[in-house]
């Protein structure tokens, strides 16, 4: 089992892009548990067609420590198992805190153990580094952290908060970089801009992702580019990104 977090700006298509790797992962036979960390609850929302996923911390806020995992884990798109953390109350509570509490909450249900995924991948808010959203990165629960970025300056300037984050806990055992997306928005020096950044932390653009109008028309459809536009460019590039995600953390590509 690898563990994987994939870390960014709100808005940068974070979401997006993990749901798609999920997809390809999945249809190229590989078990994946996808947690969405991000108080919107949306990570999921394309592997499910749109349909409601109860986040683990409204689980908990309505019956206690009586929720099953089969409360928290739903089936998605290619048997992708699909959890949302979701997020406290509206003015009441941390939202970071929320994130801490869900998945201590999966583990003490053995979720690992029973489900065995061979990826698990965390969709983490990036826009604030700190408490609960550095939760996926330490405490063994990813083995890797990827940033996607576009090169957008808040996304340039969130990527490299995120960086930072990992390197201060790179000494204590923790999750490593592995490297920086680039999800193209088609800005002026965009990847001379991303560059930079991958130089500044001693790591690289392990993948690009092209600015593509399928992306959208997927969405609109409530579906993944994977699902929707199967043999399109753009579902190439994200079986090429899943690819090299999984070739990064040694695990083998399955026939």
């Amino acid at each position: 089992m690898i563990k994987l977090a994939v870390y960014g700006k709100g808005g940068v298509g974070k979401s997006t892009t993990v749901s798609n790797i999920a997809a390809a992962l999945a249809e190229n036979g590989f078990k994946v548990l996808q947690i969405g960390c991000d108080p919107k609850a949306d990570s999921t929302t394309l592997l499910r067609h749109g349909e409601h996923t109860d986040t683990v911390l409204d689980l908990i806020r309505v019956r206690k420590n009586d929720i099953t995992l089969e409360d928290m884990v739903k089936v998605g798109y290619g048997g992708v198992l699909c959890v949302e953390a979701g997020g406290p109350t509206p003015g009441l509570g941390c939202a970071g805190r929320g994130i801490i509490s869900a998945l201590e909450t999966l583990e003490a249900k053995g979720a690992y153990k029973v489900y065995e995924p061979d990826v698990v991948l965390y969709d983490v808010l990036g826009d604030v580094v700190c408490g609960g959203f550095t939760m996926p990165m330490r405490s063994g629960y990813a083995d890797k952290v990827f940033i996607l970025t576009s090169g957008e300056n808040m996304s340039i300037h969130a990527a490299a908060n995120i960086a930072m984050a990992v390197d201060r806990f790179k000494n204590r055992g923790y999750a490593e970089l592995g490297g920086l997306i680039l999800n193209r928005k088609n800005v002026k020096n965009e990847e001379a801009k991303v560059r930079e950044l991958a130089e500044d932390f001693s790591t690289e653009i392990i993948g690009a992702l092209s600015f593509s109008e399928l992306v959208p028309e997927a969405e609109e459809s409530r579906r993944t580019v994977i699902e929707a536009f199967p043999n399109s460019d753009m579902a190439a590039e994200y079986r090429k990104l899943a690819h090299e995600l999984i070739k990064i953390c040694g695990l083998e590509e399955k026939c």
